[in-house]
């Protein structure tokens, strides 16, 4: 299923077609999928998100056109003398702050266009290396079956880092070529994987994970108000700076969510209201 797949199924199941989602999962990839219901399609474009976690194989001996199991294959090559410290060896140079060269069938954009949809159409496509940080990249097992070796890890990277480009190039590195086999995100940034729903569950319990309150103060920095300033900024006034970097969430001093709040411009502002004024957020 595509993203867009699991959205259209939700839309069905919540009865609303006010559904979006933070961020895609490619369509070979199990996991999780933050998926915001109602009022909280609103949070979608604040929300930071910026550290996922992974559960992959690798396949070691095979270099494919996608960098994945979907692709066709390129190169192969005996990767049964691979051994544990070879490949330990060839993950180190990949750990940390690198350059990383995003797969040619990647969802960016190419003056407007998806490069997918670039390769798709015929053109070759080969996307300049980016700044990404693999904050862990663990060997959790490896197994040996003719002439390839699979690695299962668990990575911890930043956004925008690509796990089957860290497959297709710890392959390189080893000279034997090297794409991604299996793929499970397990967690979105606060969003793991031990509270998501399964489809399933959710077609027979039609009910969210999180509330918006909640979810506000998994992905934001808090902020509690007293009453006077709740109210304050529930009529769209004024209230102190608090220092916070980044958008943070405003609650009442009875635990409502107000509002989302900036000081980017060095002044408190609303990003999004959800109280009305002078009423604390009736949020469920």
């Amino acid at each position: 299923m595509t993203s867009h797949d699991v959205v259209a199924v939700a839309r069905r199941i919540l009865g609303t077609r006010k559904i979006g989602h933070a961020g895609t999962l490619d369509p070979m990839a199990t996991g999780v999928l933050v998926l915001g219901v109602e009022r909280a399609t609103k949070l979608l474009g604040h929300l930071a998100l910026d550290t996922k976690a992974y559960l992959a194989t690798i396949r070691l001996g095979s270099a494919t056109t996608t960098d994945d199991a979907e692709g066709e294959v390129l190169t192969t090559s005996d990767a049964s003398g691979i051994t544990e410290a070879d490949v330990l060896a060839g993950i180190a140079p990949l750990v940390g702050d690198i350059q990383q060269r995003p797969s040619s069938v990647s969802a960016v954009k190419i003056d407007g266009k998806r490069a997918y949809a670039r390769v798709r159409a015929g053109e070759d496509v080969e996307l300049p290396p980016r700044p990404v940080t693999v904050h862990r990249f663990d060997v959790l097992g490896q197994r040996t079956e003719e002439e390839h070796t699979d690695i299962d890890v668990l990575v911890e990277c930043s956004s925008g880092t690509y796990v089957r480009a860290l497959a297709r190039d710890l392959g390189a590195t080893l000279g034997v070529g090297g794409h991604l086999a299996a793929l499970r995100r397990t967690r979105v940034g606060p969003f793991g994987i031990g509270n998501a729903k399964t489809l399933a569950t959710l077609e027979t319990k039609p009910e969210l994970t999180l509330g918006l309150s909640d979810a506000v103060a998994a992905a934001f920095p808090r902020r509690d108000l007293d009453h006077a300033e709740a109210s304050t900024l529930a009529h769209g006034g004024r209230v102190p700076n608090a220092g916070i970097e980044g958008a943070y969430g405003a609650f009442d001093d009875a635990g409502k969510l107000i509002a989302l709040v900036s000081e980017k411009t060095g002044r408190p502002v609303s990003l999004v209201m959800f109280a009305a004024a002078g009423q604390g957020a009736d949020v469920r």
